[in-house]
């Protein structure tokens, strides 16, 4: 039977690089599977690991048809066996629900890849309609850990090194920025409440209390 599966994860976890150990381990075997993304670090129509790997893929955008572009290539007389989706927290409700039909009705797996919710702590329309819809979800056990040590729950969104909380839902960026860029960084839930990252607290640290003085 064919499932639809979301792998689900913080930031720096390692989703990106099982989507392609996915891929070749599939490719491995004789299937043949379509790769699609978007909205990557690396630019578009790729899938980019942080370890340094990287492949093509096919770029997902506002009015991509997968379900479509799928019986096109069946009709063409190609072969499909799987589909490899990473950063499906960006794809749309509506294309969730034609990767659910193409499990379903053509009987092609479907793996999915991404994160559950924004630096606001808010679900991603495509995520929360994956758990929705998923017959399986799996959440990556190498963990994402917060600059305390814990184990990183919350993806933040920084400015400087400042957690902003403001914006939209979908700005592309990395952990690894210039301390000017909007960058990310993945926090335990205690210093997300708390808007504490690494560099604010850091700063906390090497500000010294200041001593009252009594003449």
């Amino acid at each position: 039977m064919a499932e639809l599966v979301f792998f689900s994860g913080t930031m720096d976890c390692g989703k990106s690089t099982l989507a392609l150990q996915m891929d070749h381990n599939h490719a491995a075997r004789g299937r043949q599977g379509i790769i699609f993304t978007r909205h990557d670090r690396a630019g578009a129509a790729t899938i980019s690991s942080r370890l340094g790997l990287r492949a093509d893929a096919v770029e997902v955008g506002d009015d991509f048809e997968f379900q479509a572009y799928v019986v096109h290539l069946l009709s063409a007389g190609g072969r499909v066996d799987y589909l490899i989706c990473d950063e499906a927290q960006f794809f749309s409700a509506g294309q969730i629900d034609q990767l659910a039909r193409i499990v379903d009705e053509l009987g092609i797996d479907v793996f999915t890849f991404g994160i559950t919710t924004d630096f606001r702590t808010k679900l991603f329309p495509g995520s929360q309609r994956l758990i929705e819809l998923a017959d399986r979800v799996e959440v990556l056990q190498v963990e994402a850990l917060c600059w305390c040590g814990a184990r990183a729950t919350h993806n933040a969104r920084t400015v400087g090194g400042v957690m902003v909380v403001e914006g939209a839902q979908v700005v592309v960026g990395d952990v690894a920025v210039n301390e000017d860029e909007i960058g990310y960084e993945v926090l335990c839930r205690r210093h997300h409440r708390r808007r504490l990252t690494a560099a604010t607290a850091r700063a906390a640290v090497l500000s010294p209390d200041v001593l009252p003085f009594e003449g």
